[in-house]
């Protein structure tokens, strides 16, 4: 029989949670923060196991136990679908717990992809980053329907900036962005297209080959998320940006 490694850390944070419970956490803690308004309709089950990382059939079974908690509801017929509950019961769901645990690694994370993507894209705007690809990758984030479209463009937009940079360099990037990754939150479509702005101007500073144009809507942009991260928000405050 095998025996538990006594000198292994202690899982904390979101690290203790399956993937079932990280969907709960995620859903609920958007809900409590104001991102998910009572009434929305939240996107496909597919949509929402590619933005979040997790499986199509983790994503039902967490909602169908989001349904028992009251924070979200089934509604059949036309205008029917799964939606945010009109009232829903606030502290309900434990998991968001692991969640708060985790700012101050989140607050790590972001900082270190501060220092990463402000670098990196001071050198891709020397190289020769792929422009039509970002710019279509911007409109498409322009016309996303829901916010786990955006996230999925989003992710790809980021990662598509820093490509050309060298391998090792992308491959320590992406790690944190990843990570950092594991604690995005559904968010409202307005205030994603605001940060999408940052975006394209990013592209144009790389398309006129302005590294330290670039690096100051890297750092500004990336920098929010101190703020626009569920660690820097409290229930019922106003949101700006995300991603």
């Amino acid at each position: 029989m095998a025996t538990a490694d006594l000198s292994a850390p202690a899982l904390t944070g979101i690290r203790r949670l399956s993937a079932l419970d990280t969907v709960r956490a995620r859903i609920a803690l958007a809900v409590e923060l104001g991102l998910l308004k009572p009434g929305e309709r939240l996107p496909a089950n597919a949509d929402i196991a590619r933005a979040l990382g997790v499986a199509e059939i983790t994503v039902r079974r967490a909602l169908e136990s989001l349904v028992g908690d009251g924070l979200i509801e089934r509604r059949r017929g036309r205008g029917g679908g799964t939606l945010v509950a009109a009232d829903p019961p606030a502290e309900r769901v434990r998991e968001v717990g692991a969640y708060r645990e985790s700012a101050a690694e989140v607050r790590d994370l972001i900082d270190h992809r501060l220092i990463l993507e402000a670098g990196l894209v001071q050198l891709v705007a020397k190289r020769s980053p792929d422009l039509p690809r970002l710019r279509t990758l911007v409109a498409r984030m322009d016309t996303a329907t829901g916010w786990a479209e955006f996230h999925e463009l989003d992710a790809e937009f980021h990662r598509s900036v820093a490509a050309p940079a060298p391998a090792a360099a992308v491959a320590q990037y992406e790690t944190v962005l990843a990570e950092l990754y594991r604690f995005y939150l559904p968010y409202p479509m307005a205030k994603l297209r605001e940060s999408n702005r940052d975006h394209a101007r990013l592209v144009k500073a790389l398309a006129a080959g302005d590294p330290d144009a670039a690096a100051r809507v890297t750092r500004k942009h990336v920098r929010g998320l101190h703020q626009t991260m569920f660690v820097g928000l409290g229930a019922g405050e106003s949101t700006t940006v995300e991603n």
